[in-house]
């Protein structure tokens, strides 16, 4: 089995099935001597010209969605092995995350022609009835009948779509989505609007972060996230490369926790320093990233929730936010119980860090001690007027939700708590 590797109107290489089974890249010679050229991942550099197979794997699989029951109806609708990633993208890997296109030989002439370029609108109860059925059924996040091919990444139920000026669309062909629909969690009451807070908090705060806004449809709601691996020029759409932290580092995405063998702060820093366009800037947001989500309460700031656009020749910068949510919202979580993705320090309980756990996080990063804990108490002072801000915003358009004013008040007493442990330190 064999997909190549297109971006824009770029073949840039193939991926290829061997003789035993395992995934073996192979870039192009016109890409890898185009000044243009960009790695599938930072982790299969373009000057390399044998690559691991467990890293083009784990390439691989980041780009499905981490959710068995989804590979497993996938698996069987395709008549393909669910363990086998190359040949569930060879049904579902022409729309995917970042820029590249996986086709199959026989579409490929049809692709590149634009003969397939295709946008079928769909109305609002078409909309609604995918999200309902996707809320329902994780597994659930295409058709039989749709014509694209679309993976998304990630363990929550979600779809993709075009938005046009006649409204939500499904493209084909060469034609990106554009956003991003995630309905509620089964699990958490308000997720919608939880997610929806903390994404428009972080952005309040200055850190970059990935557009949301609640659609609702209907009786169906949902989260609607602007790729910010799109951008559009003249009326049409292009992608822009992007890869999480975890196939930056050639690791599956089963080991996206630190405490279940997946990359920590350092490791992300890491790749920052050795791959940024500007490192500095990049790790200090990294850093703004880690401890915005531990006054939060982020419990699920993994290395899949933190990605990077690549640039030719490798080179990268820290994408914007997304996938943040608070798990101080609901009382019912025990806050001493709950732990972080990433360990600080050397604690992974929230509850746990200390002043100098962040020191010691701050060297980790290769980053200035006393400037990081200027900068995090400076958050903690400013954070809980902007969440009642934020919060008011909301309520005011209606798109608020009881969960928040528990939320509201923990972020107040988190960073309460942490100015005071500063004041005690200087004491």
């Amino acid at each position: 089995m064999k997909l190549n590797l297109l971006m824009g109107a770029s073949n840039i290489g193939a991926v290829e099935q061997n003789t035993h089974g395992h995934p073996e890249l192979t870039y192009a010679p016109s890409w890898v001597a185009s000044l243009e050229a960009v790695p599938l991942s930072l982790s299969l550099p373009l000057a390399q010209q044998v690559h691991p197979t467990q890293t083009v794997s784990a390439v691989l699989w980041g780009l499905l969605p981490d959710n068995e029951a989804t590979l497993d109806r996938w698996a069987s609708a395709f008549q393909v092995s669910a363990r086998n990633p190359l040949g569930i993208l060879s049904h579902v890997g022409e729309e995917c995350a970042g820029a590249i296109q996986f086709i199959t030989d026989d579409r490929l002439d049809l692709v590149t022609s634009g003969a397939l370029d295709a946008i079928t609108p769909l109305s609002d109860e078409d909309v609604a009835a995918r999200l309902q059925r996707v809320r329902q059924d994780a597994g659930a996040t295409r058709r039989p009948d749709d014509l694209g091919q679309f993976s998304l990444a990630g363990a929550q139920a979600k779809i993709a779509l075009l938005h046009t000026e006649q409204g939500w669309a499904l493209p084909s062909g060469r034609i990106p989505t554009t956003h991003i629909l995630k309905p509620p969690s089964g699990d958490f009451r308000g997720y919608v609007e939880n997610e929806m807070f903390c994404l428009a908090l972080a952005r309040e705060m200055d850190l970059s972060t990935a557009y949301s806004s609640r659609l609702q449809i209907g009786t169906e709601s949902a989260i609607c996230v602007e790729r910010y691996d799109r951008y559009q020029i003249d009326g049409q759409w292009f992608r822009l490369h992007q890869e999480d932290f975890c196939q930056a580092l050639g690791i599956r995405p089963h080991l996206k926790y630190q405490n279940q063998g997946g990359p920590g702060p350092a490791d992300l820093a890491n790749v920052l320093w050795q791959h940024s366009s500007n490192p500095t800037e990049d790790v200090r947001r990294l850093f703004d990233a880690l401890a915005f989500n531990y006054f939060i309460g982020g419990t699920d700031a993994h290395a899949k929730n933190y990605s990077l656009l690549i640039d030719s020749g490798g080179m990268a910068r820290l994408a914007p936010l997304y996938d943040i949510s608070s798990a101080l919202a609901y009382p019912e979580l025990d806050i001493r119980a709950i732990r972080m993705a990433m360990r600080i320090g050397s604690h992974y309980n929230w509850w746990d860090i200390r002043l100098n756990d962040w020191v010691t996080l701050s060297e980790q990063l290769r980053l200035d001690p006393s400037d990081c804990l200027k900068r995090m108490t400076l958050m903690a002072y400013q954070l809980p007027a902007t969440a009642s801000d934020v919060h008011q915003s909301m309520e005011q358009q209606g798109t608020g939700h009881e969960v928040l004013h528990h939320l509201i008040e923990q972020i107040h007493i988190s960073c309460e708590r942490f100015i005071r442990k500063v004041q005690a330190a200087a004491a």
